[in-house]
């Protein structure tokens, strides 16, 4: 899955220029975004990768450390 997402942001980081390197770090931010919220993952049944930790929590809340959260950035 990771070899996916690094093809995808290349592609999206070649088709575009960049002003800044706030510009870049937005744009990489947005496409993370999109990638885990709205893309189907079919490793994952064709459901977003969000959704995926979502349903996992819900199913087993005893393997998760911690809710899981629609933030972006850093996980601390």
């Amino acid at each position: 899955m990771i070899e996916r997402f690094d093809q995808r942001i290349a592609a999206v980081l070649a088709a575009a220029r960049f002003d800044s390197a706030k510009h870049l770090a937005d744009t990489i931010g947005r496409y993370v975004q999109v990638h885990n919220q709205h893309i189907p993952q079919k490793s994952l049944g064709y459901i977003p990768f969000l959704q995926a930790m979502k349903n996992c929590y819900k199913e087993q809340p005893n393997l998760s450390i911690k809710c899981i959260y629609n933030l972006t950035g850093l996980d601390m």
